[in-house]
């Protein structure tokens, strides 16, 4: 059988160069095709000007805050710029500090390690998991899924003020959903938390990498994000925010870096002077060249221009919108209707199919790449799914007969390295799937749908 496939149309500038832009993939009905990655919410595809920059400082590559060696002083001032690098990029205060850590998910956990004893947390239940889950030595409150911005701050204002005791208390939020893309009133939030004696940490893993992040206009206390998702090709994270919970806290991790001075006691035991700067938070061998990927794409995004790169992106993302609106069968899931702001994250299911089914026929018969399932925010597809948010449901499930209500989910993500092509052929493909089916035959293997051969 033949591929499906036309000239796409024309939308907008030129995409940023990333990796993988050439590769091709074989298709199941034969031949192959340029790979679409539509997947950015997951992994976004590193910049080459990233990957430039990382491969010329690759030989000159050395161990941090230890050697006296050349590769090692221009290793720790390289690192060291990076931090300073990150803090321009986040509109840091004077004062606050940036932790580098593997991953937004392993920032939160930071956090949550350092929060004050009594501490109570406010967590909406429409955020990722990483934001969800790591508080669990504090007392939380879990808020219901807002249906506008206002309905959110009025949520959790009345939370905030019936807390008792009044004590230390952190809201965690979200500043661009990983399921609907749409945009929290993140500064609204800061103000009413801060109005109640509270502080906020943002989740920016959504965020920073399709809009400026300002920790100074938003107000936020804490910043988090990851460098996979900000088009940098390593494990790294940043938590950037203020200093005294974290110089208070004992070190997240207990070892070399994180202390300043170690001696033994009289009575066999050890003494420790902890550092009180980001490396109290950093023990052991630092991840350098992911730390120096996290900078270069700081400045390669903005060298590029965010006023540039949001409104590309948002062409691509009213042309996908208006594809899948015209498709009856299709439905996009929103908690703030139709006309809220949001970045390239759309999630959307499809009648008479299940998601597991449709994304491998996008895969196996158009070449490109989406997320199916429940993207680690169960509580919010099910919600907005119109199951209960309690309900189990499992990622891969098996085929759904045409009409039944699948528990799961598409989402389809793009971003400053998406091609136009990429965004035409995804729309032609979800029109052609529910028009004439799929070509092909599948099954399902290990909880995953895929082609039958």
């Amino acid at each position: 059988m033949s591929a499906r496939l036309t000239t796409p149309t024309t939308l907008s500038a030129a995409p940023l160069p990333v990796l993988g832009h050439d590769v091709t993939v074989p298709l199941v009905t034969g031949g192959e095709v340029t790979y679409a990655a539509l997947d950015y919410a997951a992994s976004a595809p590193a910049l080459q000007r990233v990957w430039d920059d990382v491969a010329a400082y690759a030989p000159y590559y050395g161990s941090v805050h230890r050697g006296a060696g050349y590769l090692s002083q221009l290793s720790t001032d390289l690192f060291e710029s990076s931090r300073a690098t990150v803090a321009e990029f986040l509109d840091c205060r004077a004062g606050d500090q940036v932790v580098f850590t593997r991953s937004t998910t392993d920032s939160l956990n930071l956090l949550a390690a350092a929060l004050p004893a009594d501490c109570q947390v406010f967590v909406f239940e429409t955020e990722h998991h990483a934001s969800l889950l790591p508080w669990r030595n504090a007392q939380v409150t879990y808020l219901n899924a807002p249906r506008t911005p206002a309905e959110a701050v009025a949520t959790l204002e009345r939370a905030l003020a019936g807390r008792d005791p009044y004590g230390p208390a952190l809201v965690c939020v979200t500043g661009a959903s990983n399921v609907t893309g749409e945009l929290w009133p993140v500064r609204e939030l800061a103000a009413a938390s801060h109005a109640h004696g509270a502080r906020i940490v943002l989740d920016a893993a959504q965020l920073a990498p399709h809009h400026p992040v300002s920790v100074r206009d938003l107000d936020v206390d804490w910043v988090a994000f990851s460098g996979h998702k900000l088009y940098a090709p390593f494990g790294s994270g940043v938590l950037a925010g203020r200093a005294d919970w974290f110089q208070d806290a004992e070190p997240y991790l207990a070892g070399g870096g994180a202390s300043r001075r170690v001696a033994r006691r009289a009575d066999g035991g050890v003494d420790v002077d902890w550092h009180t700067t980001e490396a109290r938070h950093e023990a052991g061998s630092p991840n350098v060249i992911g730390v120096y990927a996290i900078a270069a794409a700081c400045k390669a995004l903005t060298e590029a221009g965010f006023d540039t790169l949001v409104a590309r992106e948002q062409r691509l993302v009213t042309r996908v919108r208006a594809g899948l609106a015209e498709v009856e069968q299709v439905k996009v899931l929103s908690l703030f209707g139709d006309d809220a702001p949001r970045v390239g994250v759309i999630s959307f299911v499809v009648e008479g199919w299940n998601s597991s089914h449709f994304a491998a026929a996008l895969s196996a018969e158009y070449g490109i790449g989406v997320r199916d399932g429940l993207f680690c925010a169960h509580p919010l597809v099910r919600t907005l799914l119109g199951s209960d948010p309690q309900e189990a449901g499992e990622c891969g499930a098996p085929e759904a007969e045409p009409g039944e209500k699948s528990l799961n989910a598409i989402r389809v993500s793009f971003g400053a390295g998406t091609p136009d092509e990429h965004v035409e052929r995804f729309v032609r493909a979800v029109k052609e799937l529910v028009s004439d089916g799929a070509q092909w035959t599948y099954r399902t293997e290990d909880g995953r749908c895929v082609p039958a051969v």
